[in-house]
């Protein structure tokens, strides 16, 4: 067998003086063939063909993925042995990692729990589905702790995959699992107009519903609440349902309804039917926009177990007014979990400084100095500026000759590369590459990481770039971090419509990381991420003829991006917060945001957007574009420069 680096040749390339190691023509012309003809083979079917690859693979970079297709190609058929027989051929690898999560996933949708237990212990980063299929295989082996782990996923009502639904189902015949415990899961199904599922866990607590009654009820439910009988548990359960519908159709009158609801319940009942129509005023405020009266029924409703996301909601309906006793209740009821997180740590501590006891200002004050010390992300940044500092922080750690060698000689970088350097699919390289940051990661390396970065961001490679500098542990490179390609598009057309360029950066980098041909499910594309529609608009304010071509290319994509972020922040009272609001979910959803009744502080109104898609993004945008005004040499960086108090809308 040839060595596996003889393949390597010496081309060098420059980057902050540091020399890195590329395939040569020939080599990478081979293994595109190669890789490219045996995964044909493998979408083929092709089992001999596959074979000969095999063979002729074996010692390059890419060698492994012929067995892999094999494997994969029939997953269920395969024994055990022959699973791990590749694992530890290719031991700490990304394919071995992948083949053992789809196998478990596949044995045990057969209840082939005794093969899946062999593999379970190679699988080291599950995703949500694969988590259950091992909590599955853990659950039927005897663990008694695992259903105690996912409780949160006991009292979920939304869409679930097979095997998380199959570990539900576990879970009602387990004696782990308590009547109260059954009883939240009814009453949420009820909540939620599950009528199917509600029906089939209340027979596990002697309770009698029907299909048939729970339709009756559905199509009136306000007149079946004026004259619901309230005696038993099967009453109850109705009523939950009842009020439910109502609040689904029409939450005012179910908000009106809820104190006559309550009368003559038990005090869990009561709670329940507090919480039913404050969850569903808090999950529904696109539709139904804010109401202080959902605050106050989930305050009614405290004393009842909360579920996580009950608690972020009941936390984010108290932070939209102001109500920080209602905030603190919220937290306290979180999970450990939960309150350990930067974000609630950050608005228990907003909560505590409105108190006007000495403790809770002093207890504040501390956990801002705890969040300001232990990074620099957005409520980190929040807390920085409470305690009066200012954020500069433009560390510039490069990897050295000794780093730049061992990222030549890593195995997972070096198929990562190949990958994206022969343009294999995406979900190849893309898969390789996180998998080999992740290892590196655990290590705490930050020199190979930053190697690994460097070497990406000069193939232009920019997404994957930015995904290693992120992970640094001890040492960083900000410049690679928050990278600025194309730089005199964006200065230049940010100035011209008079943006600030380290906005439309970090509004670029979270649209699109820099990859010119990302495009999204819902057709937006290129390094802003527009819509059509939006380019159409662009066009015509511009005088210019609108081609749908136009797009793809980065000076038309930038200029257009910059243009409709500066026309929607002058919609929206020249305010950066609602303006990226705006970009992410339209203007029209900003606007319907901002307060009626008095100015919000914008901290708050960021955090209680009613989509998480986009709180999360105004969140992202607003923390690298601090980061790009200290890369672009602005000086001392706030967040207040950014988010400025959101004003009243107008009623007009």
């Amino acid at each position: 067998m040839r060595d596996l680096w003889v393949q390597y040749k010496q081309k060098t390339f420059r980057y902050v003086g540091l020399t890195v190691i590329a395939l040569s023509a020939n080599d990478l012309y081979a293994s595109n063939e190669q890789f490219n003809d045996a995964l044909n083979a493998s979408n083929r079917g092709n089992s001999a063909l596959l074979d000969q690859y095999t063979a002729s693979m074996q010692s390059d970079v890419l060698g492994y993925y012929p067995q892999y297709f094999q494997l994969n190609m029939d997953l269920v058929t395969q024994s055990p042995t022959s699973i791990l027989q590749f694992i530890q051929s290719y031991p700490n690898s990304a394919m071995a990692e992948k083949l053992a999560a789809d196998y478990v996933e596949e044995k045990v949708k057969i209840s082939d729990f005794p093969s899946a237990q062999q593999i379970i212990h190679y699988v080291s980063n599950p995703d949500p589905a694969e988590k259950c299929a091992i909590a599955q295989v853990r659950a039927q082996s005897g663990d008694a702790l695992v259903f105690a782990e996912f409780k949160d996923l006991w009292l979920s009502t939304s869409t679930q995959p097979d095997s998380c639904l199959g570990l539900i189902r576990m879970m009602l015949n387990s004696s782990m699992i308590t009547a109260t415990d059954k009883k939240q899961r009814v009453w949420a199904q009820l909540r939620a107009g599950q009528i199917g599922l509600a029906v089939s866990s209340a027979q596990g607590l002697g309770l009698n519903l029907t299909i048939n009654q729970l339709m009756q009820i559905q199509t009136n439910p306000l007149g079946y609440l004026w004259s619901a009988p309230k005696n038993n548990d099967t009453d109850y359960a109705y009523l939950i349902f009842a009020l439910g519908r109502l609040a689904d159709s029409d939450l005012t009158t179910a908000l009106s309804s809820v104190g006559r609801t309550v009368e003559t319940t038990p005090p869990d009942v009561q709670k329940y039917l507090y919480r039913t129509v404050a969850y569903i005023g808090g999950t529904s405020v696109l539709k139904n926009n804010f109401n202080r009266i959902i605050l106050d029924d989930f305050d009614a409703s405290y004393g009842l177990p909360f579920s996580p996301e009950e608690a972020e909601i009941y936390a984010r309906q108290a932070i939209r007014f102001s109500a920080w006793d209602s905030l603190i209740r919220a937290i306290s009821v979180m999970s450990v979990t939960q309150q350990q997180e930067d974000r609630w740590q950050y608005w228990l501590a907003r909560a505590d400084e409105q108190r006007n006891d000495q403790a809770s200002k002093q207890q504040a004050q501390d956990i801002y100095q705890n969040l300001a010390q232990s990074g620099d992300d957005y409520h980190n940044l929040l807390a920085q500026e409470r305690i009066g500092k200012r954020y500069n922080r433009i560390d510039q750690a490069t990897a050295s000759e000794s780093d730049q060698q061992r990222l030549t000689q890593d195995l997972n970088f070096n198929r990562a590369f190949t990958l994206k350097q022969i343009s294999a699919p995406a979900s190849f390289s893309i898969r390789e590459w996180n998998w080999a940051v992740r290892q590196a990661y655990l290590k705490q390396d930050d020199g190979l990481l930053l190697a690994a970065a460097q070497r990406a961001a000069l193939m232009g490679w920019y997404d994957r770039a930015i995904y290693a500098a992120d992970r640094t542990v001890n040492v960083h490179n900000y410049n690679l971090r928050y990278l600025t390609p194309n730089q005199n598009a964006v200065l230049m057309h940010s100035a011209n419509v008079g943006l600030d360029p380290a906005w439309a950066y970090g509004l670029m980098r979270q649209e699109s990381r820099f990859v010119t041909t990302a495009r999204s499910n819902v057709g937006a594309g290129g390094l802003m991420q527009i819509m059509p529609n939006t380019a159409k608009l662009v066009a015509k304010q511009m005088g210019e003829t609108y081609t749908p071509l136009a797009l793809s290319d980065m000076n038309t994509n930038v200029r257009y991006g910059t243009y409709y972020l500066s026309m929607i922040q002058g919609q929206l009272s020249g305010n950066p917060v609602l303006a990226t609001a705006g970009y992410n979910a339209g203007p029209n959803r900003a606007l319907r945001w901002q307060p009626t009744d008095q100015a919000l502080v914008a901290d708050q109104y960021v955090e209680t957007i009613p989509i998480d898609e986009t709180r999360n993004y105004v969140k992202n945008v607003m923390t690298n574009t601090i980061h790009y005004g200290a890369i672009l040499g602005q000086g001392n960086q706030y967040m207040s420069k950014w988010m400025k108090p959101i004003p009243l809308r107008s009623t007009n």
